[in-house]
């Protein structure tokens, strides 16, 4: 497959590109900074240089033309501020989507947050940042033209990966490592009866692959 990863120089994009790549796949990660070109090439992915906040949905649309999937993975991330969260968290998945639908591809995966949720209440950064994971969550989740799976992880930490997961509807709050919210958006990927649900990811004791297949067709 070809796939196109907004976000693409993430900590968990560069771990999705790493394991796509070496999975035989033709990857392709968004970026704006084109100092982060190498690492991506690092990684196994072509740089596609594009800024989510400026670009037109046509200049998106041209970015993904030919893929089988997009993966929105970007994120105005800590130090930012609230206005960013919509524009970068809300905003830019939204306009990722809109080109996607323009450019015909249909496997659309969102990297978003547990707790996500469009009415959330609250005056800081990180409730604003859960208003706009949901209401993004919320417009992707409206579309008929994509088949959307939207991936909701627990606290991330940089531990090493153990391939062992809790993943369903609703698993409860608990840390994950970036290495093992890789593994499973890279089995979701390969697992097209995932398209249509929303899904909690922690560590748990399932092996990914069993987790995802447990999940599929639900």
């Amino acid at each position: 497959m070809r796939i196109v990863i907004a976000g693409g120089h993430g900590q968990i994009a560069l771990r999705l590109e790493r394991l796509l790549s070496a999975g035989g796949h033709e990857v392709a990660g968004v970026i704006r900074d084109p100092e982060q070109r190498a690492d991506l090439r690092e990684a196994g992915a072509e740089p596609v240089l594009l800024d989510l906040e400026s670009a037109s949905v046509d200049e998106v649309a041209e970015a993904l033309r030919g893929a089988d999937a997009a993966v929105f993975a970007a994120g105005a991330g800590p130090g930012s501020g609230i206005g960013r969260k919509d524009t970068v968290d809300r905003a830019a998945a939204v306009l990722f989507a809109d080109a996607a639908e323009r450019a015909g591809v249909r496997r659309y995966l969102v990297v978003s947050s547990m707790g996500a949720d469009a009415g959330h209440r609250g005056d800081e950064v990180f409730d604003a940042y859960l208003r706009a994971k949901g209401a993004a969550d919320d417009d992707i989740r409206s579309r008929s033209g994509l088949d959307w799976t939207v991936l909701r992880p627990g606290a991330l930490t940089n531990d090493a990966g153990t391939g062992l997961v809790r993943l369903n509807a609703a698993t409860g709050r608990g840390p994950v490592p970036r290495d093992d919210v890789a593994a499973v958006l890279a089995e979701l990927l390969e697992t097209p009866a995932t398209a249509g649900l929303t899904l909690e990811l922690i560590g748990g004791s399932v092996p990914v692959s069993v987790a995802v297949k447990d999940v599929a067709g639900n």
